[in-house]
């Protein structure tokens, strides 16, 4: 689910954002920073902020001054007002209830991120994408348009669209020292960075990495490109974000789902394929893999099938055997499902077609008889959930 957001910079421009929000109600939100001259809506952002979200985290992600659907000048701004950009949504975030507890910043967003940490205390922890060890590393875009840039402005070219850069850019830029400020971070970090990385070499983030203090952590992207092309590495990206930032967030008060005992709601979102799966006191994720189309953030259905016919098979026999008092120490299940021809199975009713099959291998471990593990295999196959399988069902569907 997301929603628009809009908010003042401090020049009084309006910059547009989307606001990922996860399907509980929270306050801790997260914000994006785009890479240089991209926007809100690069793939790289829209696809990290909805796998967060899917997480249980809100994220925003906005256009910086004169991108995208934000007002102002582009060729006005540089690298500070990018970070006092960041600064304001913030402002505007606490302004509707949210705390920013997390920085995200891809690429020059990712030096804008760790520019302006010191000055937002709420925040707990930093992730940069492919982020430069110092602004001034974005110099090398402007190659052969330097020298007219120095003298006022210039038209250059990036990622096929014409933009004007000013004077005050390359001053700007060139007047920070942003390693200095990681060393004082105060917050905990998070360094991907893509090792083919040829827009920003992988010695930025050796640098930003050893100029951290701890807790830091380093994850390689392995072959991604700079902007992430590949759907599965920003879905790598949010999984790794959102089990990694857990150790520095607290953790969030779920709210009431509405749904009574034994009721289970499933939902769209976060993926093409990826459903949220809610039940009265907990969620989680279900996905298809990703040679099916899916994001693989979760179990797919027959999976989940499967889980818990084999989560009720060894309660069962834990219960019963508890009930007898029985030196019953572990029990493990093992599930395959696949379709046969019905020919190939002896026990079948039907004589044409396929049949559903599913295999059951149990590992139990204890000072057991033989009588007991026979015993222990007839009570398997008196398992609620496999009782419920293999009986009569209906199955009645309706629109709310």
């Amino acid at each position: 689910m997301h929603k628009k957001f809009t908010f003042n910079n401090a020049e009084g421009h309006q910059l547009a954002g989307r606001l990922e929000l996860p399907d509980h109600p929270t306050r801790q939100v997260a914000l994006f920073a785009h890479c240089f001259t991209c926007g809100k809506d690069i793939l790289a952002a829209t696809r990290i902020s909805r796998g967060l979200a899917a997480k249980g985290l809100a994220v925003l992600r906005f256009d910086f001054t004169g991108l995208g659907n934000s007002q102002g000048d582009f060729s006005n701004t540089d690298f500070s007002s990018n970070v006092q950009d960041l600064i304001s949504a913030s402002s505007a975030l606490e302004q509707e209830g949210y705390e920013v507890k997390l920085l995200i910043g891809h690429s020059l967003g990712g030096a804008a991120v760790l520019a302006c940490a010191h000055q937002l205390p709420g925040v707990q922890a930093v992730v940069t994408i492919g982020a430069p060890a110092e602004p001034k590393h974005v110099e090398h875009l402007f190659t052969g348009r330097l020298e007219a840039i120095e003298e006022g402005e210039a038209e250059v070219k990036l990622g096929g669209r014409t933009f004007h850069i000013r004077k005050q850019f390359i001053e700007d830029i060139r007047g920070q020292s942003q390693l200095q400020k990681v060393g004082s971070l105060g917050k905990a970090l998070l360094v991907f960075h893509a090792p083919l990385d040829n827009t920003v070499g992988i010695e930025n983030a050796a640098a930003i990495y050893q100029a951290a203090k701890h807790p830091k952590s380093f994850v390689s992207l392995d072959s991604a490109d700079h902007l992430l092309s590949n759907p599965a590495d920003s879905a790598y990206v949010a999984e790794v974000i959102s089990s990694w930032v857990s150790r520095y967030l607290p953790s969030p008060e779920q709210a009431p789902s509405g749904l009574g005992h034994g009721e289970v709601r499933v939902s769209s979102g976060g993926g093409k394929f990826t459903q949220q799966v809610q039940t009265e006191k907990h969620h989680f994720l279900a996905d298809e893999p990703a040679e099916l189309g899916g994001n693989d953030r979760g179990p797919n259905p027959y999976e989940l099938l499967l889980s818990a016919l084999g989560a009720c098979t060894a309660m069962t026999l834990q219960m019963y055997a508890s009930r007898k008092k029985w030196p019953l120490r572990e029990v493990a299940v093992t599930l395959k499902h696949s379709r046969v021809h019905a020919e190939d199975c002896r026990r079948c009713e039907t004589e044409s077609g396929k049949l559903e099959l599913i295999e059951r291998e149990l590992s139990i471990q204890g000072d057991l008889s033989d009588e007991q593990l026979k015993r222990l295999l007839e009570i398997a196959d008196k398992c609620p959930v496999h009782r419920t399988l293999l009986g009569d069902k209906e199955i009645h569907t309706q629109l709310q």
